[in-house]
């Protein structure tokens, strides 16, 4: 049975976005060409770092009206992200960048986060200091100082475009994997169920010492982990980590180590993803029940240091536990 299915696999890597992409899928010719223009289309759009990028022109924009209906991607991941800012209560917000920017995250030189510079940013920092006219894609900014980060949800975006692709070309059997987030369909080169890694959460941001902490297998969904221990630094003895809550202004502490969602598409597992490290377990968890067309798994410490889990009822087949 196995056997039948074998058949030509395409292998990509390369780097987008700052990070590292690895690219498989079912074809006896390579769409590399193609593929690499999609992630250049992506970056173009909603790149921090990219001067020349959509995001960038926001961002650059005074208060008012943006027309931004010239850019399909732009107005897509601006409409989703307002939906699941609302549906997190404000978890996820794309507003958060000059946040980002004030603790060491972003493109822009840290300053000195003090209380007096948080609230003051708080001021212009929310989703609804925005509104979208998605019919004649018109971004309105209430503020000038208003600026976006897609950094929580490009990179599932782009896997998700990258799938959209690939499928216009009848593939149904591919793995896109872009900075840790996945979107997959069909089976592997051996005709199996793609098997993902869970790491571990250690702090360890060169990722020299990544343990898996469980291996799922899933397909015809978008994967997406976020934690909070590749990503931080240590300040006056303290961690502070990149997962920054929009509306309290500071790095979250939570016992919520990693999460992983698992939903039809990536760009809503990334966001959430994060809204999740943002909102805690217990919070993530009601979502999580309340949502049928996602699931979760999620590792937290239980208050004495050790790590615990929790999965969603119809992931738990899919899940194996690594001792």
């Amino acid at each position: 049975m196995t056997a039948c299915r074998q058949q030509a696999f395409q292998h990509h890597t390369g780097e987008v976005f700052h990070t590292s992409y690895h690219i498989q899928y079912a074809s006896a010719e390579s769409l590399l060409p193609d593929i690499t223009a999609c992630l250049d289309s992506i970056n173009a759009s909603l790149s921090m770092f990219n001067p020349h990028s959509t995001l960038s022109r926001i961002n650059r924009a005074e208060a008012g009206p943006v027309d931004i209906s010239s850019d399909r991607l732009a107005c897509l991941m601006i409409a989703r992200s307002l939906e699941i800012s609302r549906l997190t209560a404000g978890a996820f917000d794309i507003t958060v960048a000059p946040l980002v920017n004030l603790w060491g995250f972003g493109p822009q030189e840290q300053r000195p986060a003090t209380d007096k510079a948080i609230d003051s940013l708080l001021s212009f920092v929310g989703y609804h200091h925005i509104s979208f006219d998605t019919e004649n894609g018109l971004l309105y900014k209430s503020d000038r100082r208003i600026s976006l980060d897609a950094s929580a949800i490009a990179k599932g975006y782009a896997c998700d475009v990258v799938a959209g692709l690939l499928e216009k070309h009848g593939i149904a059997d591919y793995l896109i994997e872009i900075g840790g987030e996945i979107r997959m369909d069909g089976h592997n080169a051996q005709g199996e169920v793609w098997k993902v890694g869970i790491d571990r959460p250690m702090d360890d941001p060169m990722a020299a010492r990544r343990e898996l902490q469980s291996v799922l297998q899933v397909t015809g969904r978008g994967l997406a982990t976020s934690g909070n221990y590749r990503n931080f630094y240590v300040q006056d003895g303290s961690k502070i980590a990149h997962t920054i809550d929009p509306r309290s202004g500071y790095p979250v502490e939570n016992g919520l180590l990693s999460a992983t969602v698992t939903a039809p598409d990536c760009l809503t597992a990334d966001a959430l993803a994060t809204a999740f490290m943002v909102m805690g377990t217990e919070k993530a968890v009601q979502l999580t029940d309340s949502l049928p067309y996602i699931d979760a798994y999620l590792i937290y410490s239980d208050g004495s240091g050790q790590l615990r889990t929790w999965c969603s009822a119809s992931l738990r087949g899919c899940l194996k536990e690594l001792e």
